[in-house]
């Protein structure tokens, strides 16, 4: 039986975004299903004693402006968000307790805090506006705010990062498929030849 892909995603990360949007129809074309793993990149570049490219003055023009490229490049529409980067723990906390009930449903409130944040420029470290996706996304505004603040789910969004960094992941999106270990949007024609005819 074939095995998942594991798709880990930053709700900030640009690159995430543009990945959510081809990975899971690439992996159905070859039967294989996305198991989808929010984590908070500050976590994991800490952990691998990294910065954010838009951190670095060299970098951060280059890659405002490859973000933009990669997006017009996949055909998903995108715009810089005014407030970029933004705190998205909240985000990624209701995101596992979604997981814990209906994997799927995590899934669509990803694509839909994704969509919200990098078309529409809706800031996910906003609680107002995070509870606002949260009733649109057919959870009481109320519900998904105990959910962001209880210890358990801030826990277990802890877990997820602690699970990353042990599988080897230093960046957004990863790609796990396999066993191996693929960095970023721009490795879709590798992971396509992967699914196509193996190992190579």
């Amino acid at each position: 039986m074939n095995t998942p892909i594991d798709f880990y995603f930053d709700f900030s990360s640009p690159y995430s975004y543009i990945a959510s949007e081809w990975i899971e129809a690439l992996a159905a074309r070859h039967g294989r299903t996305v198991e989808w793993k929010a984590v908070m990149l500050g976590a994991v570049f800490q952990a691998a004693e990294l910065k954010s490219p838009v951190s670095h003055p060299i970098k951060r023009e280059y890659s405002l402006h490859d973000f933009e490229r990669s997006a017009r490049f996949a055909g998903v529409p995108f715009a810089i968000p005014s407030k970029f980067p933004v705190a998205t723990q909240n985000a990624s906390r209701v995101f596992w307790f979604l997981h814990a009930d209906d994997p799927a449903r995590a899934v669509a409130w990803a694509r839909l805090c994704l969509r919200a944040y990098f078309t529409r420029g809706v800031d996910l470290g906003d609680t107002t506006a995070l509870a606002a996706l949260a009733t649109e996304a057919g959870l009481e505004a109320g519900a998904a705010e105990r959910v962001w603040t209880d210890p358990h789910w801030k826990d277990r969004l802890r877990q997820a990062n602690d699970a990353a960094i042990a599988a080897g992941v230093f960046g957004a999106p990863f790609f796990v498929l396999d066993g191996e270990p693929f960095w970023g949007n721009d490795r879709r024609p590798q992971i396509e030849r992967w699914l196509e005819s193996g190992p190579f």
